[in-house]
């Protein structure tokens, strides 16, 4: 042991490797046994020997090492690259896939797990692939779908819209035609109705002459259709435009301006006109003018449009027919009222004649009749008055009909004005006086004519109570003198060709 540890201490046992010392430990265990075979053989190795024999080991370890070290190196770095290259293509490919880029195909180059796991990935970027173009698809339809659906929702609310506006107008010229009773006023403002309303360019209305001859323009709201009010356009019914052709045979008629239209549309008032439409106004089945209307669009009129022209055109119709009717019931009523004043002021006239009494006169002391006419000259036209004198005086005029028939004067017992609704009073009062007068009027005439009914019944009961011809015109004769307080009553006969007539 001795010796051993001197050739460790001598050959630095401490620096050799692991596999130097396990060579050289059983180099020295194998000498050992061949000592104690040998009977120490080896215990006189000279230091050279073993120099020698230390040498060779530890190059032979050292290139053991190196060696091994390398194969190892190689080794490992063949089966990482063959264990990481199909992870890291893998991997490359799921981002590639993430990222969008599904054309992608990751190459398969393994038949393990990794290969199974990228054919895996391929087949889901296929699936995915097909998946989002059939969604892209089937959005890019419904997208498609959706503006197919809204432009349709955008001229369906155009429709509502525009319809909703027709009726508007219709609602408004029905409305206007209620409130207004003056063709003069009513036919323009349904010109610019309807023109507003629909958008037209042009709206003309024309109503027949007396004759029917001829379709006068009437009212118009374009600057042309005034132009031509101005000059008095008219067309001969039957004969000129679609408006003579409506007016003649009481049917719609919708002109272009192409092809055999065209020569419709040769008016300088109206150059922009491409469209025109003429409906005719009937009024208990008669009739009456026509809707002319114009548009700057070809083909502006829809089968809507007709429709809630031929409307508007039977309200028109409607109210040019009310208000002709208005009209002659007014005239007809200013007539019976000028006729009633006639004969209310020739009723009061003979009354006045008849009487001495021109009035009757009230104060404090109770009431006197007038014989003389009191001076009340200014009373206002038919209006109360007030007259400042030293006794303030109000001045009514007592009307009937329309017609004065009298006077109510009043005067305060001071210089003070009256109130007024003293002065309403006042006027209260003289349409009761009116009133109260013509019923006595009426009294009194019914009471005469009632009195000369009775005579005459008289008269005639007496002449039938006679049979002699001679004797019924002498009683005749005698009755009438006394009815009537005549001093002499005859009657002369008379011959008209050849005949006696009495």
């Amino acid at each position: 042991m001795e010796n051993t540890e001197k050739l460790r201490t001598k050959f630095g046992w401490q620096s050799l490797s692991l596999r130097a010392k396990l060579v050289l430990g059983f180099t020295f265990l194998s000498a050992a046994v061949a000592g104690l075979t040998a009977r120490g053989i080896y215990t006189n190795i000279s230091s050279e020997i073993a120099a020698e024999l230390r040498n060779e080991i530890l190059e032979q370890s050292i290139l053991v090492v190196i060696v091994a070290i390398g194969l190892g190196a190689f080794f490992g770095a063949v089966t990482g690259n063959a264990l990481t290259e199909p992870i890291i293509r893998l991997t490359k490919g799921a981002s590639a896939f993430a990222s969008g880029q599904l054309d992608q195909n990751i190459e398969v180059t393994t038949q393990d797990e990794i290969g199974d796991l990228t054919k895996t990935f391929n087949n889901m970027a296929g699936e995915l692939k097909s998946l989002i173009n059939s969604l892209e698809q089937r959005v890019a339809d419904r997208t498609k779908d959706l503006e197919n659906r809204s432009r349709e929702l955008e001229i369906a609310n155009k429709r509502i819209q525009s319809r909703a506006s027709q009726f508007e107008a219709l609602a408004q010229v029905t409305q206007t035609i209620t409130s207004i009773r003056d063709l003069q006023e009513l036919l323009p403002i349904v010109a610019r109705v309807i023109s507003e309303k629909f958008g037209f360019y042009h709206v003309g209305i024309f109503l027949l002459d007396e004759v029917g001859q001829y379709a006068i323009l009437s009212a118009a709201n374009s600057e042309g259709g005034k132009r031509m009010l101005e000059r008095k356009h008219r067309l001969r019914v039957g004969e000129e435009g679609i408006v003579g052709y409506a007016t003649y045979t009481g049917k719609p008629r919708i002109a272009m301006d192409v092809g055999a239209d065209a020569v419709f549309f040769n008016n300088p008032d109206l150059p922009d006109t491409h469209s025109e439409m003429a409906l005719p106004l009937i009024s208990k089945n008669i009739i009456v003018g026509a809707l002319d209307v114009q548009s700057t669009e070809v083909g502006a009129f829809s089968d809507e449009d007709v429709q809630m022209l031929s409307l508007l055109a039977d309200q028109v119709s409607l109210a040019i027919e009310n208000a002709r009717l208005f009209e002659e019931t007014r005239r007809a009523l200013g007539e019976a009222e000028a006729v009633s004043r006639q004969i209310t002021r020739d009723a009061f006239n003979r009354l006045a004649v008849e009487q001495t009494l021109v009035g009757y006169q009230y104060n404090v002391t109770g009431a006197k009749p007038l014989t003389t006419p009191v001076d009340l000259t200014g009373t206002g036209g038919g209006k109360p008055r007030q007259k400042q004198t030293e006794t303030n005086q109000v001045v009514v005029p007592i009307e009937l009909r329309g017609e004065i028939i009298g006077t109510l004067a009043v005067q305060a017992p001071s210089a003070n004005t009256f109130k007024k609704d003293q002065i309403d009073l006042i006027k209260a009062v003289a349409e009761r006086v009116a009133l109260s007068a013509e019923n006595a009027r009426l009294f009194e005439e019914t009471a005469r004519r009632a009195e000369r009914e009775r005579m005459v019944s008289d008269i005639t009961g007496k002449i039938r109570s006679v049979n002699d011809p001679e004797e019924m015109i002498k009683t005749a004769l005698e009755e009438l003198r006394a009815a009537l307080g005549a001093s002499r009553v005859e009657i002369i006969p008379q011959v008209v060709k050849g005949r006696e007539q009495s």
